[in-house]
């Protein structure tokens, strides 16, 4: 390949060097921010455990409901269970 060989050419050349140059110095500079990267990465992990604390939460919760639940359930099948025995036993007298 051939370089450019006149005044133009060579300018346009240099314009796309120094465009590419300037990306490759934010690309770096981007990757050098550490404590930019640090917030975000930070950032990211406080998103995640509130994600995961809900998530935690509502298990908590609908444990605890069905854990009062079935005593509820207990009690009145036990109430039932009474009321059907005293009914029974005023009609067999």
């Amino acid at each position: 390949m051939t370089g450019p060989e006149t005044a133009p050419e060579i300018q346009r050349e240099i314009e796309q060097t120094r465009e590419r140059l300037g990306q490759t110095v934010e690309q770096l500079a981007a990757k050098a921010d550490v404590k930019a990267r640090a917030r975000a990465k930070a950032d990211e992990m406080r998103a995640t455990a509130q994600d995961k604390a809900a998530e935690l939460s509502s298990r908590v919760r609908q444990s605890q409901t069905a854990r009062y639940r079935w005593p509820l359930a207990v009690t009145a099948t036990g109430l039932a269970a009474i009321a059907a025995a005293l009914v029974w036993r005023q009609h067999e007298n």
